[in-house]
């Protein structure tokens, strides 16, 4: 009886909590939109824990690993962790909304970007700053250097998409006169892009291309779903394209892999000669385009099962921790990874992603991993609003997370 009552007491306070997200949600609120949104946000963390493996040295330094080197199978999961195509779609719907928004109220386009940029980098020059100040804390305490660089990594490693996403951010007016011109067909000049440098790249005359050719797809690789959002907001994206979509991205993505031999992962595969992330391929527009059409056909339904409080309560804590999630996800599994290294290898944190039991005993450990996300940003979250601290503050925190960047990059 006494463990039922504070039971009872929690999912009273909880409901309470639940109902009251739900009766302060205004009614114009496209929850549907904010689901895909928090969908492709965890996606993220999830696909970095799965993948992101160690293994211990005889220092026990931690190295990075994953087990799509060794486990070939586990390649086809990236293909619905990757939810980039989605998280680009989103933003560029949701960006003209807020344009117009802002245009509205009569603020210019600069004004309204330099607001955008500023929430994109209030968090990450926190967790660098931060990190920068733990790497200092961590080596007083002995911890092995080859860990230091081990984690400075991967904090870094997914905040390229910060600049990648900001860059196409500052594309929006351009985007929204495409969109209005040609609609969805404003995104094709784009996948014909990536498609023309994948053909220098992979095809007869590669030898005598120059590597660097890869990095022109780069802006039209994640600008092609972000064009895509565009149109959707300004309302030229309808079903009749979304059909389109994802029945020709799902043709063209099985085409790639199947004929042209394109690697199957997603995301990076540490030793492999070709990756279709760094810069995207079009194997990546394929899926994205895919992802995109089944996202706008679904948006109706996604919305109704969203009217459920119990549902949607999550989905607004997520939205509201966005950034938060995002930068800080890769720190709260080193949290348990790091102490863990000095017991020597723990299976399924620091023993080497080889085996299908690697896999098994990993997914054990995510919960663990979501309730220190959760501690960290129960802490970190404040660093997504304006901080109100003086110039000084900001210089040296700056400055922090330069430091930082450099140590994470072999340079310091």
């Amino acid at each position: 009886m006494s463990l039922a009552f504070p039971r009872r007491t929690l999912l009273r306070k909880a409901g309470r909590a639940v109902r009251t997200i739900d009766d302060r949600t205004p009614t114009h609120r496209d929850r549907a939109i904010d689901g895909l949104r928090a969908l492709a946000l965890l996606a993220v963390p999830t696909g970095h824990w799965m993948v992101g493996g160690f293994t211990l040295d005889a220092d026990g330094g931690l190295h990075n690993a994953s087990p799509l080197s060794t486990l070939g199978f586990f390649a086809p999961a990236s293909w619905f962790l990757q939810l980039l195509g989605i998280f680009f779609l989103v933003g560029g719907y949701s960006s003209v909304l807020s344009h117009r928004r802002a245009t509205e109220r009569g603020e210019s386009t600069a004004r309204w970007l330099g607001g955008r940029l500023a929430r994109l980098g209030r968090p990450v020059l926190a967790v660098t700053a931060v990190w920068a100040l733990l790497i200092g804390v961590l080596s007083a305490a002995g911890v092995p250097e080859a860990t230091l660089h081990t984690g400075a990594t991967l904090v870094v490693q997914p905040l390229w998409f910060v600049g990648v996403y900001a860059g196409v951010t500052a594309l929006t007016p351009y985007c929204v006169r495409a969109a209005r011109r040609l609609g969805p067909w404003a995104a094709a000049p784009l996948l014909a892009s990536v498609a023309v440098v994948d053909f220098l790249r992979y095809g007869p005359y590669a030898a005598a291309v120059p590597s660097w050719l890869a990095l022109l797809n780069l802006l039209p690789g994640w600008l092609f779903a972000y064009q895509l959002g565009v149109s959707w907001g300004e309302r030229r994206l309808g079903r009749r394209a979304a059909w389109t979509l994802l029945t020709g991205g799902t043709v063209l993505f099985a085409a790639l892999l199947l004929l042209f031999h394109y690697p199957a992962s997603m995301v990076g595969v540490p030793g492999a000669a070709r990756t279709n992330s760094h810069p995207p391929s079009l194997l990546v527009l394929a899926l994205a385009a895919a992802q995109c059409g089944a996202a706008v056909l679904l948006r109706d339904r996604i919305a109704t099962l969203l009217r459920r409080p119990a549902l949607w309560a999550p989905v607004v804590v997520i939205n509201l921790c966005a950034m938060t999630v995002f930068c800080w996800h890769q720190t709260a599994m080193l949290m348990a990874a790091v102490p863990s290294a000095s017991f020597g290898p723990v299976p399924g944190l620091t023993t080497p992603p080889d085996s299908p039991a690697w896999l098994l005993m990993r997914l054990a450990w995510l919960p663990l991993f979501a309730l220190l996300l959760s501690g960290i940003g129960a802490l970190t979250r404040r660093f997504e609003a304006p901080w109100g601290a003086g110039r000084a503050l900001r210089a040296t925190a700056a400055t922090l997370a330069a430091g930082f960047a450099l140590f994470a990059l072999g340079m310091g």
